[in-house]
């Protein structure tokens, strides 16, 4: 609008020529400017946002007998934030691992013969890189207590809306970040006869805590 403003004015005043000239310079001055003064949000930045509301709401869940390891890494893998496990959930209806993304709330997300998709990209990758997570978590538990432990992998999502309250695709469990405590309770209900008692439960927490370390 500023470089419109001042092509009008220059062009009534000494022609169109200076007018373009003018509001040219200052389209330019004002790009190189705004590249040199804003900031720019890694994507890093963007998850650990996501998994700042995440552990938000799971630390109302420990009432409820659930405890959260948050941005814990896996040994042997290169650092970055693949190798880097958001949560890992122990409660009365198991272990979870849950992945938190922040998604472009422009667009849609929906669901197409089993398949999650983010607009037009398919998020296939991701839900491979949960059940990996899932798995890695899963032995590295079962080697610290010496028997087998199931792991179970979620995706939590912020930013667009879901038109569903919890689904379960290729064997992860999907749902908004706002559906958190629904999820934990229903998952409470489901397990109803097979709950972890307090005393398992602070033995897998602490076998997560040693097999997988914090993020330095």
């Amino acid at each position: 609008m500023i470089a419109a403003a001042l092509f009008l004015g220059f062009t009534l005043w000494l022609g169109w020529r200076i007018g373009l000239t003018i509001a040219a310079v200052f389209t330019a001055a004002d790009i190189l400017f705004r590249s040199k003064t804003t900031a720019i949000v890694p994507p890093a930045i963007r998850v650990s946002a996501a998994q700042g509301s995440t552990r938000r709401r799971l630390r109302v869940l420990q009432s409820a007998g659930y405890l959260a390891l948050n941005a814990r890494t896996i040994p042997g893998r290169k650092s970055g934030t693949r190798s880097i496990i958001d949560h890992i959930v122990v409660g009365p209806a198991g272990v979870f691992v849950l992945d938190s993304e922040r998604w472009d709330r422009r667009l849609p997300v929906r669901t197409i013969s089993g398949r999650l998709y983010h607009g037009p990209a398919s998020q296939d990758d991701r839900l491979e890189h949960s059940r990996w997570e899932a798995h890695q978590t899963a032995k590295l538990l079962a080697a610290e207590l010496g028997h087998p432990v199931k792991v179970r992998p979620a995706m939590i999502i912020y930013g667009p809306s879901l038109p569903w309250t919890v689904t379960r695709l290729q064997r992860v469990d999907v749902f908004d970040g706002g559906r958190v405590g629904t999820y934990f309770r229903r998952q409470s209900k489901a397990t109803v006869g097979h709950h972890l008692n307090p005393r398992q439960i602070a033995l897998v927490y602490a076998a997560a805590d040693r097999a997988l370390p914090s993020v330095q």
